[in-house]
């Protein structure tokens, strides 16, 4: 199978094919169309073939899911809880959260902040694991039996 170089992206300059993601991330195909599934990414499709098109973007969050579950611990299901409580900045490790809008509004989701001002986010909300688990139903975490 060959695989492009880390980094090299597609020659229409578009972006990056699940196979050419796998390869810089390390991780199965499978485990990508898993992260997918489960709302963790959304790539881009493209408009013809309906194949997938990551960005950098996209690859970023990858490497961060994978950090969270192999350096924090976390199953992909308290993952997918975390994005629905903890700020973006916190969840992504965010090296510019001090300059970025949406550490200013800790209780605001970044998205909502975005309207009014500017982040320091590069990829679009529509693609961003925590504005894709926005609407999953929030139920307190812990509650007093009665």
């Amino acid at each position: 199978m060959h695989h492009r170089k880390e980094n090299r992206p597609l020659s229409q300059g578009t972006g990056y094919t699940i196979g050419d993601v796998s390869g810089i991330v390390h991780l199965s195909q499978k485990t990508i169309r898993e992260y997918e599934r489960m709302g963790l990414i959304k790539p881009r499709r493209a408009p013809r073939t309906n194949n997938r098109i990551y960005s950098d973007f996209e690859i970023e969050q990858i490497r961060q899911i994978t950090r969270l579950i192999h350096k924090e611990g976390l199953t992909l299901a308290g993952i997918q809880r975390l994005l629905q409580l903890a700020p973006c900045w916190n969840i992504f490790n965010c090296g510019l959260k001090e300059r970025c809008s949406a550490y200013e509004f800790p209780l605001r989701p970044c998205y909502e902040v975005r309207k009014e001002k500017e982040t320091m986010c590069s990829g679009s909300c529509e693609h961003c694991a925590v504005y894709i688990n926005r609407s999953s139903k929030k139920v307190k975490l812990l509650k007093q039996e009665v």
